[in-house]
């Protein structure tokens, strides 16, 4: 890469990764021996699922998240699939919803009990029959609920509405056979209206979903790309795989135009392959090697050089899988902005990773946790079917502020609704207004008069007061002064802070609001 000032002002170029306690890890796990190029884990709120070894078929555990330490030999287990799981997935507006896909060529649909798991469970709540080779990838959309995409080894990707009732269901939605050969990795934008996809052909295609078509084709053959990521709404592709000289490398690309990446970077010559991970919220990028322990760590921006290098976290412990808790199940008191899970086979340990943002202060950090997508769904399955795009529901991080929901990140609401609503809403309170006496105003205007002071007694500054307290004479007084003014400002932003959280949630509840009744 090339040569970048030393100095660059940026909250998150002292993020560093710290790595659970003994007992806050996943002990005793089977963790599969299978060598297939999926992460095996997946992580919510409420549960860590990882792929297990099982004899007859294929299995995975769900643990709760709290249920750290050793693992008892006989823990239940998910055990409907006859061959080997290949991946799983959450459902990002369902915590107690998984889905599954198998060498077996099918995809099920679980429901996962609240309760602590008492016995295996091998009953699926759905089960989707269409493949005719083994299903090596599934992905839920990121905005409309029960849309499921599976690819399989038959280079099909196909489209699944879990609406319908059927426990069965063998008709997909949507059937996309632009590809000639394995699809090795898949990967939304923002509101889903595209797909990225990186096929064992070398290439990269841009796919509209809905409509079946390639949008844009990479041919770029210097690069062997293994997994294709889209940076948000930032309207680029990042990549990773291997060069002509096989050292792992990794690449951006602009959306519009896949003919020549903007940037191309060899790593090492390891021959593991490299999971990306992009945090939109704090436009920080990671990559994960299998195979090695390290977590190289990025900061994305709009313009040149796009990729600024921040730090690597190390470790002895090879991983061979990786998962990714949502933002909603960070430890904001602790400044934590990402968190993984890593999958140590030779231990059979599960290892939390947090990154954190050194801060001194404990107050919440509105800086490093921007709104962020919330758990749920902005589109109904046959809205997003019929053509209808929307960004993702957004919410705060602030403890205690609840799950508000927010406008789609894409989704601008119409101008004469809010308008009509802000004029009915005006009309309210002039009404409010007109209906108090002239004597109720004028009493409250002599309360208020009677509790305003002088001039000379409002020109307080610190609690001092200016006119009788003498300027500091001394180093020490001056010291103190400047302290109380200093802790008097700081109280004075977390006042305004807190004021601009309150008006940020009114304006989304109102924009939801006009939104909703646009619609009906």
């Amino acid at each position: 890469m090339s040569w970048q000032p030393q100095y660059r002002s940026s909250k998150f170029r002292h993020v560093y990764g710290k790595a659970a306690s003994k007992d806050k890890c996943y002990d005793c796990v089977p963790i599969t021996r299978n060598v297939h190029d999926n992460q095996f884990c997946t992580v919510n709120p409420h549960f860590i699922a990882v792929v297990t070894e099982c004899a007859g078929g294929g299995a995975f555990l769900v643990i709760p998240i709290h249920q750290t330490g050793k693992l008892d030999p006989h823990y239940p287990k998910i055990c409907g699939h006859k061959g080997n799981v290949l991946d799983i997935k959450w459902n990002p507006f369902n915590d107690f919803v998984i889905a599954s896909c198998s060498e077996d060529a099918t995809v099920k649909i679980w429901d996962i009990p609240k309760h602590l798991l008492t016995k295996n469970i091998t009953t699926p709540k759905k089960e989707l029959l269409g493949h005719v080779r083994r299903v090596g990838l599934i992905e839920w959309h990121p905005t409309a609920n029960n849309i499921l995409f599976s690819s399989g080894y038959d280079y099909k990707i196909m489209v699944w509405n879990l609406d319908f009732k059927d426990t069965v269901i063998s008709n997909p939605v949507k059937v996309l056979d632009a590809h000639k050969d394995v699809v090795l990795s898949m990967s939304f934008n923002t509101d889903g209206s595209l797909l990225a996809t990186a096929c064992r052909d070398r290439k990269i295609r841009l796919i509209d979903p809905r409509a079946g078509t390639v949008v844009q084709e990479a041919t770029y053959k210097s690069h062997r790309v293994h997994k294709v990521l889209f940076l948000g709404n930032m309207k680029k592709l990042f990549s990773t795989g291997t060069s002509r000289w096989n050292n792992r490398q990794i690449a951006l690309w602009d959306q519009n135009d896949l003919s020549v990446p903007l940037l191309e970077e060899d790593l090492d010559g390891s021959s593991g392959l490299l999971f990306p991970f992009y945090d939109s919220d704090t436009h920080m990028l990671y990559v994960v090697g299998k195979g090695d322990g390290n977590i190289r760590y990025y900061e994305i921006s709009p313009e040149k050089p796009y990729l600024t290098y921040l730090m690597e976290y190390r470790s002895h412990l090879p991983q061979k899988g990786i998962g990714v808790m949502p933002k909603r199940g960070l430890d904001v008191s602790a400044c934590e902005i990402f968190r993984f899970y890593k999958l140590i086979p030779a231990k059979s340990l599960i290892e939390p990773i947090s990154m954190i943002v050194p801060r001194r202060s404990e107050s919440y950090q509105e800086d490093i946790y921007p709104l962020t997508t919330g758990a749920q769904p902005a589109l109904t399955a046959q809205e997003w079917l019929s053509g209808v795009n929307k960004g993702p529901l957004l919410v705060s991080l602030r403890p205690g502020s609840g799950t508000v929901n927010s406008l789609p990140r894409f989704l601008e609401p119409e101008p004469a609704d809010l308008s009509q609503h802000q004029d009915w809403a005006g009309e309210m309170l002039s009404e409010e207004m007109e209906d108090l006496s002239e004597a109720e105003v004028s009493r409250k205007h002599l309360k208020v008069e009677e509790k305003l002071p002088d001039h000379k007694q409002m020109c307080i500054s610190n609690g001092f007061d200016v006119f009788e307290c003498p300027p500091p004479k001394t180093e020490n007084e001056l010291l103190q002064m400047f302290y109380r003014q200093q802790e008097e400002i700081r109280r004075l932003r977390e006042l305004v802070n807190q004021r601009d959280v309150q008006i940020k949630q009114l304006q989304l509840e109102l924009r939801n609001f006009c939104t909703n009744t646009g619609r009906y």
